[in-house]
């Protein structure tokens, strides 16, 4: 159906808009590697019961293409996240974020063959103009420890290069089987990781370590394993650039937590909110077939 792509669009944005918040409340006590590693082992764990399963329905030649991945579409920017989030505030890591479909068009039309059509690349532009509004319409934006955002830049261009990877070379591939097997083989790095930083010397009784190791499990299991799969689902059903274009979506979530919390919502902001749904939309009727890219010729 049509509007299963619309609901995948937003309950990713609804899961990925609130994973800043468990990514905070797990820093309080542990350490930003502890957060990711805990982040990406809990994502593995929740998915190991339906893992030899999912083993025996990759073809054995597509196995290192889904570890490569998981290892750039989640392992890695975890820790690029929450390594950033500890010194820069989370209105630079949205608008950082929402880089994701420029570099989808970019990584896909340099190394993927790929092309994407005049209306595309227009309402990425609309989007990102839309979100660069949002964050100018709220309270001011601190720039210190700018260079932190180096490292979300980094992991928003590894979030280009996997929608692409998996949009080319993993399309035949159930997005279960491809979350489950990417996540199973990253299960004992976290692992070790966990071990070599102290996670396992923390009192297990301690109320705030409870609090924050909850936060992180949540996190990886709804904010990563849930979410990779939906993701991949929509990849699959929408086309690489509109299923990127999620991360313009997320602010919208944001604003929408504001209001809950009480906080002011201007009129510049709803004016932005309207400017990035203008965009996401004309991605989506610039699209009539589900390839959201198509091979250039040649």
């Amino acid at each position: 159906m049509k509007f299963i792509k619309w609901i995948l669009f937003i309950v990713l944005s609804v899961i990925w808009g609130s994973s800043f918040i468990l990514m905070k409340e797990g820093m309080n006590v542990l350490s930003p590697y502890q957060v990711a590693a805990l982040r990406i082992f809990s994502a593995g764990l929740v998915l190991l019961p339906f893992f030899i399963k999912a083993w025996k329905q990759i073809p054995k030649n597509k196995i290192a293409i889904v570890l490569l991945s998981g290892l750039v579409g989640n392992f890695i920017p975890a820790f690029l996240f929450c390594l950033a989030e500890t010194k820069i505030d989370s209105s630079i890591a949205g608008i950082l974020n929402a880089l994701t479909p420029l570099f989808t068009i970019i990584i896909g039309m340099l190394f993927f063959n790929i092309y994407a059509n005049t209306k595309k690349i227009i309402g990425v532009f609309i989007g990102f103009i839309g979100l660069i509004l949002l964050f100018t319409g709220g309270d001011k934006i601190d720039f210190s420890n700018i260079s932190y955002s180096l490292l979300i830049l980094l992991a928003t261009l590894m979030y280009g290069i996997n929608v692409n990877m998996v949009g080319k070379y993993l399309q035949e591939i159930g997005s279960l089987n491809i979350a489950t097997v990417a996540f199973g083989l990253l299960v004992i790095p976290s692992l070790i990781i966990l071990f070599y930083t102290g996670y396992f010397q923390f009192q297990f009784t301690h109320k705030g370590f409870l609090l924050s190791t909850g936060a992180s499990c949540l996190l990886g299991i709804m904010g990563t394993a849930i979410a990779t799969v939906l993701f991949y689902r929509l990849l699959k059903t929408a086309g690489a650039l509109f299923a990127s274009m999620v991360t313009y979506g997320i602010p919208i979530v944001a604003v929408l937590l504001g209001l809950l919390r009480n906080e002011k919502v201007t009129v510049q902001i709803l004016v932005s909110l309207f400017v990035i749904l203008l965009g996401v939309y004309i991605v989506n009727i610039a699209n009539k077939n589900p390839s959201l890219f198509k091979n250039k010729k040649g």
